[in-house]
């Protein structure tokens, strides 16, 4: 516990004001209009936040063309034939999950050809994520067929590492060899996702074996996961099956992202890489952070990643329940001064699975990640086994965009390059490129920023930088579309055979805009360029007219 004490107390020291972890520290030397993200400031000092909410905007209609956050839907039984697919893509679906904790690489690949297919006929540049199974510790199998056991709270149970061991209310096997030098007594070991606590009691490293009291009756099936709070597991992060995944489906399948399960240093990054070989760069990976040892470790991990996943469900399990909103925003700022995007998940409409709505709770968690500045939220059971797959989307793609209204875009892209510099003292000559953009496009009130951007460095930099108004990225790649398009904040993508139709491109984005009535006649745009010859060097920018 003194551990995870002292990794959120770094936390709340990262964080500085909680109500918006990416605002610098006011100071006398900021303008007196500066408005960051949640608060506000007058000539008098800060006011309180929300001062542009008003009734009408409260009960006014919700316009999703305007979100910005994107949607990670995981695919499941629930949406998985194409007409569901479908709905789910004109709900708002941004990113595919192919969750590989279940299933096999034939069923995934029947999956993976109908979402081609949805998105071919709906004409939209859906990204596709491989999760990866990860390493796991699970109990057992139970003796004389049994289906589950009833454990009753203040008894004693004994937990063996022999998984050959058929167990009863009495004793469990448990998959993690080490278990009897890895614990001590008095920690928590948590069952079933939490809904059975154990307290070791003794450890008996000769028999492999640790005696635990039951804090709680429950019932529980057979191999259901188990958490170690505080634990430094001796396993693997990639597994022979993970490995085997992104190998012989990812790579072959040309998916869009690799999401890694319980990542816990930064070395694991690099492995993958290795993995990946040619498809390095191209495949980009986003780790899941899921345990206090990938906390530790954050920073590099960070530095080492494209993109990070707040993987909530098992990190309450690893921190106490109540920290995890801290280490939610530690990671996302962390995440938004890299550039980095962020993927919020776990559990954010998990009452859908049921209920046709989600409750204010659960709405008011999704509205919290956007404003702590996520780039995407995800959905997991809600679409992949859930009775409302397409309302679940529907309304969370409603959420975002109400959250989006309290956001001041102009203050909140001050606050993120004040951040930046703040960090590292500089911009680099890229960024500068893509603040420069951003900027000159408040300044002129353009109705979009157009990024031509061959390999996707490009529109990240720009994203970064939080716009108020569309980013419509012209690429010549359909994965870099597909990227653009499912994880970075506010970009929508268009694929073009060559950078030398830019004109012509540029055309198309202009006719939709004035189509959707997001532009008219005389209205700026401004327009970034990455150099050809050097993918991902921002080096010119421009305002043309519409």
């Amino acid at each position: 516990m003194k551990m995870i004490n002292t990794a959120i107390d770094s936390i709340i020291s990262c964080c500085g004001n909680v109500q918006n972890p990416i605002s610098p520290v006011y100071s006398s030397s900021q303008p007196n209009n500066f408005v960051n993200m949640q608060s506000q400031t007058s000539a008098n000092g800060p006011e309180l936040r929300g001062s542009n909410i008003t009734l009408a905007r409260v009960m006014g209609s919700t316009d999703v063309t305007n979100r910005k956050t994107k949607i990670v839907c995981t695919l499941g039984p629930a949406c998985w034939d194409i007409p569901t697919l479908e709905g789910l893509i004109d709900a708002g679906m941004n990113v595919a999950r192919f969750n590989f904790s279940h299933g096999d690489h034939e069923g995934h690949k029947a999956c993976l050809d109908r979402l081609r297919q949805a998105a071919k006929n709906k004409n939209k540049h859906i990204g596709v994520l491989l999760d990866t199974k990860g390493p796991e510790i699970r109990s057992g199998f139970f003796a004389d067929g049994a289906k589950k056991v009833t454990l009753k709270k203040g008894e004693n149970i004994t937990l063996t590492a022999d998984y050959n061991f058929k167990g009863s209310s009495k004793k469990l096997a448990c998959s993690y060899p080490t278990l009897a030098t890895s614990v001590k007594t008095g920690q928590p070991i948590l069952v079933a996702d939490g809904s059975l606590v154990l307290t070791v009691l003794s450890c008996h490293p000769s028999e492999g074996e640790v005696v635990c009291r039951i804090e709680n009756d429950c019932s529980i099936g057979e191999r259901k996961n188990m958490n170690l709070p505080g634990v430094v597991v001796e396993l693997p992060t990639l597994t022979e099956k993970d490995i085997d995944d992104i190998v012989n489906w990812g790579i072959k399948n040309e998916v869009d992202y690799i999401a890694a399960s319980f990542v816990r240093k930064a070395s694991d990054v690099h492995q993958i890489r290795q993995i990946l070989g040619e498809m390095d760069g191209k495949i980009k990976i986003y780790c899941k952070i899921e345990n206090q040892e990938g906390m530790e470790n954050y920073s590099d991990i960070l530095a080492a990643t494209d993109g990070i996943m707040v993987a909530r469900g098992d990190l309450g399990m690893e921190i106490p329940p109540e920290k995890v909103f801290l280490a939610q925003k530690m990671m996302i700022r962390e995440a938004n001064i890299a550039g980095k995007p962020v993927i919020t998940a776990t559990q954010m409409l998990e009452s859908m699975i049921v209920n046709p709505r989600p409750t204010r709770a659960e709405c008011s968690d999704v509205a919290n990640a956007v404003l702590d500045g996520t780039d995407c939220v995800m959905l997991s059971g809600e679409t992949a086994n859930g009775e409302h797959p397409i309302a679940a989307v529907t309304i969370m793609a409603k959420t975002c965009v109400e959250a989006e209204s309290a956001v001041n875009f102009d203050s909140l892209y001050q606050a993120v390059r004040n951040s930046t510099l703040r960090r590292y003292g500089h911009l680099s000559t890229s960024e500068s490129i893509a603040s420069s953009a951003v900027k000159t496009a408040i300044d002129v009130n353009a109705k979009a920023i157009i990024v031509m951007s061959e390999s996707g460095a490009t529109a990240r930099q720009v994203a970064k930088f939080r716009p108020g108004m569309p980013i419509k990225v012209i690429t010549t790649s359909d994965q870099v579309a597909n990227q653009c398009y499912g994880t970075l904040k506010g970009c929508a993508a268009h694929t073009v055979e060559s950078m030398d139709l830019e004109d012509s491109m540029v055309n198309v984005v202009v006719e939709e805009l004035k189509a959707a009535g997001k532009a008219t006649a005389g209205d700026p745009i401004v327009i970034v360029h990455g150099t050809v010859a050097k993918s991902g060097a921002t080096n010119t920018m421009k305002i043309e007219y519409v």
